[in-house]
């Protein structure tokens, strides 16, 4: 399953990238949003490792552009999928010490 998810995620941050890369596109709070929101739906399933989904979904823009300009200052961008992917597994993080009690 968690490969699965894995492969889920690279392709929701490659999607996320490529449109963000089109030269017609230009909301960068639609593309923050897309990053928190998709993160927030693969973090609802991610059981270890939320850290490694994380990067699967918001790496890809940081690195665009850091390769295009050398900036580094994008890698804040990784903000929004980690605030996502932690988001996303707070319901499921309640609901099995619910169950536990």
């Amino acid at each position: 399953m968690q490969k699965a998810l894995l492969a889920a995620a690279l392709a929701v941050g490659l999607l996320i990238t490529y449109i963000d890369s089109l030269p017609t596109w230009d909301d960068a709070g639609v593309t923050a949003f897309a990053l928190l929101l998709g993160a927030g739906v693969i973090g609802l399933f991610v059981r270890r490792r939320p850290w490694l989904f994380t990067l699967a979904i918001g790496l890809w823009i940081p690195l665009r552009g850091i390769l295009l300009t050398h900036d580094f200052r994008l890698l804040i961008v990784l903000l929004f999928p980690l605030v996502g992917v932690y988001a996303g597994r707070a319901p499921g993080k309640l609901a099995s010490k619910l169950l536990q009690s």
